[in-house]
């Protein structure tokens, strides 16, 4: 929110026609300072600005975008009047213009955000839904992480109800645009299912199986070391929605648990089922990097 000009508390005293001059608390005659005798004190200016006030969930355009680390608030005002702004896919030339924090606002083409950046890794527990909103009256991983950030931020891509694992949550829209719908990271998977997994499927989904009228490749599948035969590993870098869970019902197979183990380099290290921690600055700059 922008500051009304400060006002002065009173008027300074000093010099007088070229020489200076005292003036004592009952001053008489035709002087032009004030008399500071009790009763006559200077007064504190009372003035308030007469620029409107914003509400708690409003910003001025100019500042949005100099929150947003695009350039200062006197640049972005040169920007707006050229017409490089759009707010909710609108071009905007209005100095002085109140946006919602909630609005999409865009410098040049690409969407900017005025809160500071924050990255979170959650390990969801099961029987919390995805979801960008709240829903009346379910469990969400946004209750999970509410306290995580003061800013707003949401899940990247998504995990079905009664999976578990790790879930990235940010308010870095362009990162989240990159990681979504580009060509993919590495995500590995924790399969168990209804029975034992034959070792010609196994077979089947290494040489690429056909979902959706498109070709579905893994990087890597084979079974838990240690654990049974139903128990099977997969690193994927697809990003299309429910794949892994869309693989095995391919081949006949039912998911009892499906657990997300790691995040590109991220893992679930030192984060215990339900809770979540910061992305150091390293990690950060490892996911821009993919």
């Amino acid at each position: 929110m922008s500051r009304g000009d400060n006002s002065k508390k009173g008027k300074s005293y000093g010099r007088q026609g070229g020489g200076s001059k005292k003036f004592s608390g009952r001053q008489g005659g035709n002087a032009k300072g004030k008399s500071f005798a009790r009763g006559n004190s200077p007064v504190k200016n009372t003035h308030t600005s007469k620029k409107s006030q914003l509400a708690p969930n409003e910003m001025r355009l100019n500042k949005y975008i100099a929150n947003s680390g695009v350039c200062s608030r006197r640049d972005a005002d040169i920007y707006i009047a050229s017409g490089n702004v759009t707010v909710n896919g609108n071009v905007v030339t209005e100095m002085g213009y109140k946006v919602q924090l909630s609005d999409e606002v865009k410098f040049d083409g690409r969407t900017i955000n005025p809160e500071k950046k924050a990255y979170v890794l959650l390990n969801k527990p099961k029987g919390f839904v995805t979801a960008k909103s709240l829903e009346k009256g379910k469990k969400t991983v946004l209750d999970l992480v509410a306290n995580a950030s003061k800013g707003r931020i949401l899940p990247v891509g998504s995990l079905e109800r009664n999976s578990t694992g790790l879930m990235l949550f940010t308010n870095d829209l362009e990162l989240s645009k990159k990681l979504t719908q580009g060509p993919g990271f590495r995500k590995i998977y924790h399969v168990t299912l209804d029975k034992s997994f034959r070792h010609e499927d196994l077979h089947k989904v290494r040489e690429g199986l056909v979902i959706d009228d498109k070709e579905v490749k893994v990087e890597e599948i084979s079974f838990i070391e240690g654990g049974n035969k139903n128990e099977v590993g997969v690193k994927i870098y697809s990003n299309r929605n429910k794949i892994v869970t869309k693989i095995f019902k391919e081949l006949d197979y039912e998911i009892i648990k499906i657990d997300r183990v790691a995040y590109d380099g991220l893992t679930k290290k030192d984060i215990p089922r339900g809770t979540w921690r910061h992305l150091t600055e390293q990690e950060v700059i490892n996911l821009k990097m993919l």
